[in-house]
């Protein structure tokens, strides 16, 4: 055991700098010489362990990194999300909302790609599910509201919450965000699946639609929709 593996085990992260965090993780994989060597390559290349953790598999082959010591990394990536995840599922969601925002956070913030969540709940808004449904390019993201539909009569859901991240940092939602959680919104209704909120994931911050009111605005959108239907479906049959 190295004193930096004992430090560690003794203090955990306490005054360690990013490079030699970044060293104990490739020691899972290196000899202690070679871990100290790349640990000081990989900070110049990635300046800090996030820009480690957050580099792509190709990126971290480039830096020398062996495909035991990516395994680490990916490992180390990706566990914490994983927990963050199980502490939530099971639990109304009203009563985990920061929870939820650090896993969404957390898992989402630094993808390079616009990925779409969806949060499946319960009649008492307990999760029941998170799943990634759908996976896009940088610039934008296919939807298919069919499919969200149909799995979300698969997972027994009767609310739902939508999540997307911005991979250019700024959660502003576009014109084709807004339109398609109205679009989503209308079908929920249509369906008896109630949408809850759709968040969009920035850089350390996000935009909740729900918050934003514009979730109520649907609603009252789709309700007069169908207000205005009947009354034109009776004047119909009055005209007869």
């Amino acid at each position: 055991m190295t004193s930096l593996q004992g430090w560690f085990i003794k203090s955990g992260f306490e005054r360690l700098e990013d490079q030699e965090i970044i060293q104990l993780l490739l020691s899972l994989a290196l000899s202690p010489r070679k871990a100290t060597k790349l640990a000081k390559e990989c900070k110049e290349r990635f300046k800090n362990l996030r820009g480690l953790l957050t580099a792509s598999p190709q990126d971290l082959e480039q830096a020398g990194i062996s495909q035991r010591g990516i395994f680490c990394i990916e490992l180390m990536r990706e566990v914490p999300g994983e927990f963050l995840k199980q502490k939530i599922i099971g639990k109304p969601v009203y009563k985990s909302a920061q929870e939820v925002v650090d896993y969404l956070d957390y898992s989402m913030r630094d993808i390079k790609k616009e990925v779409f969540k969806v949060i499946y709940l319960n009649s008492q808004n307990q999760i029941i599910n998170i799943t990634d449904l759908f996976k896009g390019t940088i610039e934008s993201i296919p939807i298919h509201p069919r499919e969200i539909v149909e799995a979300a009569i698969k997972q027994g859901a009767v609310h739902l919450i939508f999540v997307h991240n911005h991979p250019s940092g700024d959660p502003t939602p576009s014109k084709s965000d807004q339109q398609l959680t109205r679009d989503l919104v209308f079908i929920g209704n249509v369906m008896q699946i109630k949408v809850l909120d759709h968040v969009v994931i920035g850089d350390n911050r996000h935009f909740s639609f729900a918050d934003a009111k514009l979730i109520e605005k649907y609603e009252n959108d789709f309700l007069n929709m169908k207000i205005k239907s009947v009354l034109q479906a009776e004047q119909h049959q009055d005209s007869d």
